[in-house]
Formats: C-alpha cells, sequence, structure tokens
C-alpha cells in the first residue's frame, strides 16, 4: 500500500482548539394532549446527548404560560425527577448544546424563552447564522438589545421585528432575511412549530406518539420515546402543529440539497435514520468502498472506537480480513474529564482507551477511524498500539482530508491546526508515525449515496460553500423591512 499525496489550499479561521469536529445541537419537541411532555422530551434529549454536551434546557407550555428549565451540563445533571414534576403541560421543546456560535455559559443555553407582542415564544436552533454579523448589526442600529452571545437571539429578535405579522408569516420572513443552517423548533403558549432551512444542511425528522406528534434532530430520539417516524422536515418547510392538527407551509421553495455529509460519517448515531438513508448502512458502506480503493496486507482490521466500529466491519466484510477490537473502551469515561496535566498528557487518551497486546502482538494491523482533524490523538493511538507489539500499523479514515472549515454548525479546527490543509498525506503519516495513511475519495464517499450524490454539503473537503459567509465588520447586505 502506498501513501497518497494531495495538495490542499489554505483553510478559513476557526476559533476551537479540537482533535476532532465537534457535534452542533440537538432539538426535540412533543405535541400531546394527555403526554408528560416535559419527561418525554428529557428522554429524546438523553437520545440526544451525543450531539452536545455543554447544556441543556427544556420549555413546556400549558395553554397558558411557557415554563423554561435549563442548566449547564448533561441533561441528568440539569434535570432532576422534581424538577419535571412541575412542568406540566402538553407542549415541549427542548435542547442539547454544544457552543458553535457563542460561549459557553447559562446565558447561551436554549431554549431561549421570550416575550413579544403576540405572546411567549421558546425557541431552540441547531445550525449557525453565516449572515449573522449583518443582521445582529443592523438590529442593533435599530433599537435591538442582546443579552447573549449566540447567533439563535438574532432569530429572536428578527420574530419580534415582524411581531405586526403571525408567528407563521414572521418565521417566513425571518427564512428570507437569515442565511445558513438552521433547523428550530418553536414553542408558544398553543402551538409547536418546526422550520428547517432551504438547503436542509441539519436533520429534522416527524413522527407521531399517540394522537400527539414528536419532532427531533435525529430519529433515534423517537425510538427511545416510542414514536414512529412518519417523515423527515423537508428543506424549506414550516411545519406547525396545535389543536387544529398538523399542517405544512413553504416559505421558500427548497434550493439545492446540502445536508451535512459528516452527519454519516460521525455526528449522527448509527441507529438513525435521516434524509431516506440509514446512518449504520452508510457507514458500513463507507468501511467498503475503503477496501475496494485500499486493499490491504495484514492480518487484522482494528476500529477506534467507537467512531471507527462501523467502517471497520465493513472493510472487513469486503476485504476477508479478520475484524478484532485490538483497543478497548472505558464506557465510564464521559466526552469531558478533568485533562491531565503535561506531565501525564498521554493519559487522556489512555483513560479511555487500552489496546489489548494479547490480540494485537506480531501483528500487521490497519486501524480504521473516520476521520483525522489535527492528528495530535491519532498518534498517541498508535504509539500505544507500537507499544503493544505490533509489527506494521496503517491507518484508514472513512472520510477524504479535511481542509476547510465549516460555518454550518459544525466545530472544526482553525487554519493552523487542520493538518490537511498544509501538509501532505506523506508527511502526514509520518507526523503520526503509521506505515501508511489511507484517506476516502470524495467520489467514493459520495458515490455511496448513488442518485443523490449531489445531494450534500462537502465544503470541509472541497471548499466549496453552499452559501455565502459573512465574517464580523463585514458590511450590511440583507436589508430589513
Amino acid at each position: 500500500m502506498k501513501a497518497r499525496a494531495v495538495r490542499s489550499p489554505e483553510i478559513a479561521p476557526e476559533e476551537k482548539d479540537l482533535d476532532k469536529p465537534r457535534e452542533e445541537c440537538g432539538i426535540f419537541g412533543v405535541y400531546g394532549r394527555g403526554l408528560d411532555v416535559a419527561r418525554i422530551t428529557y428522554y429524546g434529549l438523553y437520545a440526544l446527548q451525543h450531539r452536545g454536551q455543554e447544556s441543556a434546557g427544556i420549555a413546556v407550555s400549558d395553554g397558558r404560560r411557557v415554563l423554561l428549565h435549563k442548566g449547564m451540563g448533561l441533561v441528568p445533571e440539569v434535570f432532576s425527577r422534581e424538577k419535571l414534576d412541575r412542568m406540566d403541560g402538553h407542549i415541549a421543546v427542548g435542547h442539547v448544546r454544544y457552543s458553535t456560535t457563542g460561549s459557553s455559559q447559562t446565558i447561551n443555553a436554549q431554549p431561549l424563552v421570550f416575550r413579544y407582542a403576540r405572546g411567549t415564544i421558546g425557541l431552540a436552533h441547531n445550525g449557525n447564522i453565516t449572515n449573522v454579523w449583518d443582521l445582529r448589526s443592523q438590529l442593533a442600529s435599530t433599537g435591538s438589545v442582546f443579552q447573549s452571545t449566540t447567533d439563535s437571539e438574532v432569530i429572536v429578535n428578527l420574530i419580534a421585528r415582524y411581531s405586526r405579522n403571525t408567528l407563521e408569516e414572521a418565521l417566513a420572513k425571518c427564512m428570507i432575511d437569515v442565511k445558513g443552517a438552521y433547523s428550530l423548533l418553536v414553542i408558544t403558549e398553543e402551538s409547536l412549530i418546526a422550520v428547517r432551512d432551504p438547503y436542509g444542511f441539519r436533520p429534522l425528522c416527524l413522527g407521531s406518539l399517540g394522537d400527539g406528534y414528536v419532532v427531533a434532530s435525529e430519529s433515534c430520539a423517537l425510538d427511545t420515546v416510542g414514536a414512529k417516524k412518519l417523515r423527515d422536515v423537508e428543506p424549506g418547510e414550516t411545519v406547525i402543529i396545535d389543536q387544529q392538527g398538523i399542517r405544512s407551509m413553504r416559505a421558500l421553495s427548497p434550493r439545492r440539497k446540502a445536508h451535512c455529509i459528516f452527519e454519516y460519517i460521525y455526528f449522527a448515531r448509527p441507529d438513525s435514520e435521516m434524509d431516506g438513508f440509514q446512518v449504520n448502512r452508510v457507514r458500513r458502506e463507507m468501511g467498503k468502498q475503503l477496501a475496494r480503493e485500499y486493499p490491504a496486507d495484514v492480518d487484522l482490521v482494528i476500529p477506534v472506537p467507537d467512531s471507527g466500529t462501523t467502517a471497520a466491519r465493513g472493510y472487513a466484510e469486503e476485504s476477508g480480513i479478520p475484524f478484532e477490537e485490538g483497543l478497548m473502551k472505558n464506557r465510564y469515561i464521559g466526552r469531558t474529564f478533568i485533562q491531565p496535566s503535561q506531565d501525564t498528557r498521554d493519559m487522556g487518551v489512555k483513560l479511555k482507551l487500552n489496546p489489548m497486546r494479547h490480540i494485537l502482538e506480531g501483528k500487521r494491523v490497519l486501524l480504521v477511524d473516520d476521520s483525522l482533524v489535527r492528528g495530535t490523538t491519532s498518534s498517541k493511538i498508535v504509539r500505544m498500539i507500537r507499544e503493544a507489539g505490533v509489527k506494521e500499523v496503517y491507518l484508514c479514515l472513512s472520510s477524504p482530508p479535511v481542509i476547510k472549515s465549516c460555518y454550518y454548525g459544525i466545530d472544526t479546527s482553525n487554519e493552523d491546526e487542520l493538518v490537511a490543509a498544509h501538509m501532505t498525506v506523506g508527511q502526514i503519516q509520518s507526523m503520526i508515525g503509521v506505515d501508511g495513511l489511507y484517506y476516502l475519495s470524495l467520489d467514493g464517499l459520495l458515490g455511496i449515496f448513488g442518485e443523490y450524490r449531489d445531494n450534500f454539503c462537502t465544503a470541509c473537503f472541497d471548499g466549496k460553500y453552499p452559501v455565502e459567509i459573512s465574517k464580523p465588520g463585514d458590511a450590511g447586505k440583507f436589508a430589513l423591512e
């Protein structure tokens, strides 16, 4: 096997210091009289916890008022039985957050609940607004006040600005003004409203639960609460659920679809189904395609758990090479823990993963993972495997090289840290310490989706951004009525 060198352009700057792309957010909503909507939302958020671990919140309406509780931490840390008991109602919206825009603090936790001329509204947002600086400066110049640093508050202010219209009309006007990625859930005293941007960047699906309805970022959350998936919310669609039932409207005609390809590579739970594709099946096909592109002469195929497990199984199935769990994951380590000091920096990886010496010793192994951003964790894993006695170690990745930052709700690294943006595959291979490094080709990745291959955003791989990005200081470009 020979490593391929690729030339990659520079990337746009990003703020966070990350070794993997980070999840965006997860949203969950339920409408149903006679349902314990607060607890249902709690369990729905639990199922979506992988999408955000910084904060969680639930807003509940009983038809007269909207009650909110939110806080920093994981879902079970924010909510107790007593808190849920006090949240009576028949409509609820929940949110788990990882901050891609706005710092990590309670004031930025969602849902955002506010009063305006037509009543009380709670809003939960998954995605990133790309013209946020234009809109924020224009709103501020006409008297709007911002309490948080999230881009979601821009949507709140736009809704208030259009208060002379019905809420449905105000949301339609917001969709014209707002550019970028947004799946929204809005709760009022009497209704639950779901909105998906015209490109469909972020996932959103609709289900039924008894005589009620559930909306969630992923279908795995519907499964958790016993709801039946009806369909995905379409790009550009607004779904309104109230005492009259359920209806749909379109403020904007759907443009080219640009579903986030990284949902299938890494973010979504394997048991989710989104926009017509089963995530687990797609990841298995990624592994099979890797095996076709890079046939290996090795003894074992080993995943980096859990992100590389399904692709590794696919590689093993296609190649006929035995699959083994050569790295054992500590299931009791969360996604955040006290970081080790400089002199014990390798312990952070060893707390999560431990090599199985009796499986690895003396073997030539193919390690499979989903992606590589900075390469620091991969280097430590490779070093651990070598210390366990492997003869040779190769690394296969079920995604193309990440060369650009994402501005649509995924947190990637800054320009200097995306190694594929300024290093060849051969250079990265030497840095990580593997005997070979192989990326899934972009054509091979998209080929898995057949006739729907053009329905995805691949900007992090090729720099082709579907929606224009504005930066702080840019002149306002989108006029407000």
